[in-house]
């Protein structure tokens, strides 16, 4: 029987000295519960997400500092933990000092060397490049280190040997992606398992939240324990980190697979803890019954990595108050809800700020839901000062200097449209905010986001878009789920779930009248999510063909015959498919880079996690000849 200490720690990133300080009253913690091994996340001394704060040599020199610490530590119980190992003699592929991203054993006070292996720490194997993760940037992988030295991978991904407690113990060390083998050629697990045999695999990771992810880890992790028959134990850190335009929750869930591959312990997601295990390996002739686990695909884990998140980063940046304009809308509606339950009504203050082009009705459901709330609230009208912005810009001459020509600028609706959304924005929840001390926040959903609806400077403005990475089906999702979970009534009240969504900028979206916002959301949230988050986005090519094969509802999720009853004709669903594309991959593209950073949940996120380039829109060439062929057979048959 060995006795474990799985440390689901906060990391806090770029800060070795906080996290030694976490990790040494952990360590003290677990020695007084007579944990042999203690085992840390990924990174754990100096944090994941860190950008080129890994090119500071001084920084570097700092986490080694801090790892003797830990290694000094381990005086009678074998400590497990993540630290950027550094070859000071060599040069990694950016031409700075070499880094690893490395797996340290300590017992004994000193570091576990092995003869088979060049460095007295182990190395990731497999390095992430896509979505958030930027490793070949920095790290200096395994694959890489291999040849180099005239070894095969095979030669170095070998248990550690280790005697604790009288026994001898075979661990097998991975790091992370090193489980997340399936797409690649190397297989780490598998390997060290021919080179075993193996008692016990560790995965160390730092592996942000996304929803559904636990559920495909515990499937992909499990069969490989099955495949093997040796138990493994997956510790994740707990915390939030960004690299800049995209803010990433830290779960945790640290996990414990018996050699059936059935889930027998797991630390509680989102809260740092010292769980202690008592591993009976297989040799012990003894079983460890599964347990189960809660599902993360549901609206109750967004809420928990929202909540957590908002939080975090709230204290993260020292701010205490916000101030939220709320339009009797569904978006703005569950962003007070949510900063309301994690501020306080006292530190959260909403405004209301209407022109003629708001209704009575969605004015009373603001004013209601700041009174369901019990927050602060003002009204603000906003109609004087856009009339003022519209009369000087009309009326003010503009002069030729080379012929002294005169002439007045025309302000259309729709220029009218976004002086309102930036009256409410940069003047007022700007100079509100300063005077409330505190910082006003974005209520963009992804849904909007993905084609600019938003007046860049106006609503798209914020310190942080923490509903941004959610489509506005989820938005209502979560505002069920707030009134009925979370705050027991009605706070968000039923009629602005029930009504029009609408941005109430012209007559034309009046909602007394039933007018609303241009996007259909029941079909719409499924035709962009194909865009951006499908692992092979899709393009208008690949939504034509689907389209011409009967076959798109089921290809992008919505409910069937969706198409069909919105555009009775080719003509009209391409009309829309080109407005919406040229759309996402124009003026958007502008807009998402100037967005406030983003608080992510999904599969890709914008910001850093969706990289994009302001090049314009595209057709490809078989798009132009799919919808020559079906607009020309169109015609035929007519």
């Amino acid at each position: 029987m060995l006795r474990i200490a799985l440390a689901q720690m906060e990391v806090i990133p770029g800060r070795p000295d906080l996290n030694t300080r976490t990790m040494l009253t952990m360590i003290e913690k677990a020695r007084r519960q007579q944990a042999q091994v203690i085992i840390f996340p990924e990174m754990s001394i100096p944090g994941y997400l860190l950008g080129d704060t890994w090119e500071q040599q001084a920084f570097l020199r700092d986490c080694e500092e801090h790892g003797r610490l830990i290694i000094k530590a381990s005086t009678d119980l074998c400590v497990f933990f993540g630290n950027v190992g550094i070859d000071w003699s060599k040069i990694g592929d950016d031409g700075r000092v070499r880094k690893y991203n490395a797996f340290f054993i300590a017992q004994n006070g000193r570091l576990h060397k092995n003869e088979n292996f060049p460095y007295p720490f182990r190395i990731k194997t497999l390095h992430p490049n896509y979505r958030e993760f930027d490793d070949t940037r920095h790290f200096y992988s395994l694959l890489k280190l291999a040849p180099e030295i005239g070894k095969s991978v095979g030669d170095l991904l070998q248990p550690v040997h280790l005697n604790i407690g009288g026994k001898s113990y075979k661990f097998g060390c991975i790091l992370c992606e090193d489980g997340w083998s399936e797409d690649y050629s190397v297989k780490p697990i598998a390997a060290i398992h021919r080179n075993g045999p193996v008692n016990l695999f560790i995965n160390i990771s730092a592996s942000p939240f996304t929803i559904g992810k636990n559920n495909k880890r515990n499937r992909v992790f499990s069969k490989q324990v099955k495949d093997t028959g040796t138990p493994l134990i997956y510790v994740n850190n707990v915390g939030i980190q960004n690299n800049g335009k995209t803010v990433y929750t830290f779960d945790g869930f640290s996990t414990m697979y018996n050699g059936k591959g059935e889930i027998t312990a797991y630390c509680p997601p989102f809260e740092s803890t010292l769980k202690c295990v008592d591993l009976a390996l297989a040799d012990d002739g003894e079983r460890h019954p599964p347990v189960p686990v809660p599902d993360d695909q549901d609206i109750s884990a967004i809420y928990q990595a929202l909540y957590y998140g908002i939080g975090k980063f709230l204290r993260i940046i020292g701010m205490k108050r916000v101030v939220i304009g709320i339009s009797g809308g569904i978006d703005s509606a569950v962003s007070a809800a949510l900063y309301t339950k994690i501020l306080g009504p006292e530190n959260t203050l909403l405004v209301n700020m209407p022109s003629i082009y708001n209704s009575q009705t969605t004015r009373d459901l603001a004013a209601k839901l700041a009174q369901n709330l019990g927050c602060q609230y003002t009204v603000i009208p906003i109609q004087e000062a856009v009339d003022l912005t519209v009369k000087q810009i009309s009326q003010t001459p503009v002069v030729n200097l080379k012929d002294s020509r005169q002439f007045n600028l025309e302000v259309t609706s729709f220029t009218t449209e976004n002086i309102q959304a930036r009256d409410r924005s940069a003047r007022i929840l700007a100079g509100l905010a300063s005077a409330f001390g505190g910082g006003f926040i974005c209520n963009a959903n992804k849904s909007e986001m993905t084609v600019g609806y938003s007046t860049l400077y106006g609503d798209h403005a914020g310190f942080l878009a923490a509903l941004a990475d959610l489509w506005k089906h989820q938005i209502y999702s979560l505002a069920r789920y707030l009134n009925e979970h979370i705050y027991n009534r009605d706070v968000i009240p039923q009629k602005t779930i029930d009504i029009v969504p609408s941005a109430e900028l012209s007559f034309d979206q009046d909602v007394e009248q039933g007018k609303g916002d241009p996007i259909i959301y029941p079909y719409h949230d499924y035709l962009f999510r194909a865009f951006m988050e499908h692992w092979h986005r899709a393009t208008p090519e690949d939504i034509l063909e689907w389209y011409k094969e009967g076959v798109l509802e089921e290809k992008i999720g919505c409910r069937p015959g969706m198409a069909a009853r919105l555009f009775p004709t080719a003509s009209e669903f391409i009309t829309d498919l080109e407005r919406w594309w040229i759309l996402y991959t124009g003026m958007a593209v502008a807009k998402r880079i100037q967005a406030p950073p983003v608080l992510a949940v999904s599969r890709r996120a914008y910001g850093f996690d969706h990289r994009e380039s302001q090049n314009g829109p595209y057709f490809t060439a078989k798009y132009l000849r799919l919808k020559e062929q079906i607009l020309h057979s169109l015609h035929e048959y007519k």
